[in-house]
């Protein structure tokens, strides 16, 4: 018997990088896995290969988690074919780059919609089903170590990241009489496409590797098994809390003061 064995698991934006290694990870522990991509097919249906192959259950959704429409769209293919989900996981994100003054309103509110409105969309279809079903669950909102560390150029992503946490303490307290565990996991730099062009160039990873004491990018495999942590029996008594995977990163922040 697997972890989440009999577990329905949700995992937003989980066609590449650490959504796809959480995937897989819960499928490998006995969960029927919902893989959703906004614009990767190939890559979701490639991933839901592996999957089956292996033996494990999963679903492939298109998901725009910018659209009401989208995200309930989702939910209920998801009851209607594999049950109430157990698990949901806010993975969807995308980054930012851009200074201040140069981000354009359609920009910000972009980053909005996408890492703090969409997992709320999210949130609630999965919160209705659950009260529906009798309460229990876990929820995990992936944020980052910059819902806490700031960080030049990404004004609007910082923004959503610290709205997020907050979001996950709040919901933490509210979800408690329904028995539904939500926390939120804060990776660093975390080698997938999103961040490749970054880890493969030899100038970037002068400058940004002597600040991550660990002196290396983490693996996407590494986030998904403290998830699988966070999303399994194991966690029950764990509610409210953001847990940082970072190779050290935060604890070096500010040294040389």
């Amino acid at each position: 018997m697997g972890k989440l064995s009999g577990k329905i698991a949700i995992v937003t934006g989980s066609d590449s990088g650490i959504g796809q290694a959480m995937v897989r990870a819960f499928a490998r522990e006995g969960a029927s896995v919902v893989i959703t991509w906004r614009s990767d097919e190939e890559n979701a249906q490639q991933t839901a290969e592996q999957i089956r192959q292996a033996g494990g259950r999963c679903l492939v959704c298109q998901l725009d988690v910018t659209d009401p429409a989208s995200v309930r769209a989702l939910f209920q293919r998801v009851e209607a074919e594999l049950g109430v989900p157990d698990i949901l996981v806010n993975n969807a994100g995308i980054g930012q780059d851009k200074p201040f003054t140069e981000l354009s309103y359609e920009e910000f509110d972009r980053i909005l919609r996408t890492n703090l409105y969409g997992p709320y969309l999210c949130t609630r279809e999965y919160v209705l089903r659950r009260e529906a079903a009798g309460g229990g669950g876990k929820l995990l909102n992936v944020t980052s170590v910059h819902d806490t560390i700031p960080s030049p150029n990404s004004v609007a992503y910082g923004a959503a990241k610290g709205g997020l946490l907050t979001m996950t303490r709040s919901l933490a307290l509210e979800l408690a009489p329904l028995r539904i565990n939500v926390n939120a996991l804060a990776p660093g730099l975390i080698r997938t496409p999103m961040t490749q062009a970054r880890t493969d160039d030899p100038a970037t990873r002068e400058q940004e590797l002597p600040n991550i004491p660990w002196h290396r990018p983490g693996r996407p495999e590494e986030v998904a098994e403290l998830a699988l942590y966070l999303v399994s029996e194991a966690a029950d008594y764990v509610t409210g809390q953001g847990f940082v995977i970072d190779g050290g990163l935060q604890m070096n922040w500010g040294q040389g003061a």
